[in-house]
């Protein structure tokens, strides 16, 4: 039975090995050093002047789920493989969008979350880093609803997905 050159080629692609250098992609952009096999997420404290009492759960939990979505790694207690810490230190209000009369049409609401993140992989991606996020409201409303506080949460936590594992 004589194999053609391409029926060739790929046979010996099939049989020679591969170098096993290895990378773990995602299939949303994130990339895992094969060693990783967990992650943790410690509580972050609300430390800002202005305290959301729910805050300081709700970000951490919204963390930890995303991380859970967008990686095939499992939560683990204690320090794992891959770790994210910190606190949130800024949860303010200001008037944005003044308008005639000295009154203002907006209010932005931020939130500031400092992280350090570790891992065992390659201590140069080790960083610590605030990340800040806003949204802005009608000035009508008397507080930003937890609808608006998640969107702040939720791009915060894109964004330290983007700068620990992306490489944003």
């Amino acid at each position: 039975m004589k194999l053609s050159t391409a029926a060739t080629l790929i046979l010996l692609l099939f049989l020679i090995p591969l170098p096993s250098c290895k990378v773990k992609y995602s299939m949303t952009g994130g990339v895992v050093c094969p060693e990783a096999k967990n992650f943790s997420v410690q509580l972050f404290p609300n430390r800002a002047p202005l305290v959301n009492p729910t805050l300081s759960n709700d970000f951490t939990e919204a963390l930890k789920d995303f991380l859970i979505r967008q990686t095939s790694l499992t939560l683990t207690s204690g320090y794992g493989d891959l770790n994210f810490e910190g606190e949130i230190n800024r949860y303010d209000t200001q008037p944005v969008a003044i308008e005639q009369g000295d009154l203002a049409a907006m209010t932005r609401l931020t939130i500031g979350v400092k992280v350090k993140y570790t891992t065992i992989c390659d201590q140069k991606q080790n960083f610590e880093q605030t990340f800040t996020r806003f949204v802005d409201y009608p000035s009508s409303q008397t507080d930003a609803t937890a609808d608006q506080v998640r969107q702040v949460i939720d791009q915060i936590t894109q964004d330290i997905f983007n700068r620990s594992l992306v490489n944003w």
